[in-house]
């Protein structure tokens, strides 16, 4: 099965985004070669111009509190264990704390390092990160693998905070859907949500149907189109109905 994730609004978008981001530097760290180690620091670099939305940080905030205000309201459930509930407030204070205590935007002293912005800047030029461009760099490339391991992981934790922050949103958010059996009647599903507010789609469907699916939503409809690619991956739509799970979590 592919799981495929719509944000359905600009927020969630975002969030998605860095979570891509963080999964992809984290991958790219654990590997030795320097090559490795170039696209994680280009990596740190786009999760720089994500993060540079000035109110990202307050509504981060804001998102944990609001988790941490609805977490409470589940207090002297009987169908909610104390323990977990218990447990998961303890990370959304967590997160909280850590990204509250982190002076100015995440990942603002990167900004300083004069190196790092050198880097940043010629990384946008076809080629224009190599060695006779950037001799300082090259160098460091050649630098033993777990100097360099060392120095990504000082650099990434400038961010710590903030992934914790959207790590936890994001698994929040997830755990709130409740997936269930759909048909797209040839190939087309549509549903209105009625007038409920949703953040985010997600939709499962087994890969050896060789479809793709197409989303589009709002906050009064989904659709969903399922294409079919063909050799050269132009897609064109798929006229068989298809079987797929879909979760919408608020």
């Amino acid at each position: 099965m592919i799981l495929y994730e719509y944000p359905l609004n600009e927020r969630v978008r975002t969030l998605l985004r860095l979570e891509y981001l963080f999964r992809r530097a984290d991958f790219l760290l654990q590997r030795a070669n320097p090559f490795d180690h170039h696209f994680a620091l280009l990596t740190m670099f786009e999760i720089m111009d994500v993060v540079s939305r000035q109110d990202l940080k307050s509504d981060l905030l804001k998102d944990l509190e609001k988790q941490r205000q609805q977490l409470l309201g589940y207090r002297g459930n009987p169908a909610i264990s104390e323990g977990m509930l218990d447990s998961v407030l303890a990370e959304v204070d967590a997160a909280f704390d850590g990204l509250s205590q982190q002076l100015g935007k995440p990942g603002q002293a990167l900004l300083d390092n004069e190196w790092l912005m050198a880097i940043r800047s010629r990384a946008s030029i076809p080629g224009g990160t190599c060695e006779f461009d950037l001799p300082a760099y090259y160098a460091w490339q050649h630098l033993p693998q777990a100097q360099r391991s060392a120095d990504m992981a000082r650099w990434m934790d400038a961010f710590a905070p903030l992934a914790m922050a959207v790590e936890l949103i994001l698994r929040l958010l997830r755990d709130s859907g409740t997936p269930r059996k759909t048909l797209a009647g040839g190939g087309n599903f549509q549903q209105n949500l009625g007038g409920r507010s949703y953040q985010l789609l997600r939709l499962r469907v087994d890969g050896k149907l060789g479809v793709v699916p197409e989303t589009t939503g709002h906050r009064l409809m989904i659709s969903v189109r399922f294409l079919r690619p063909d050799a050269d991956w132009k897609l064109r739509a798929a006229a068989e109905d298809v079987a797929f799970e879909l979760a919408l979590c608020a």
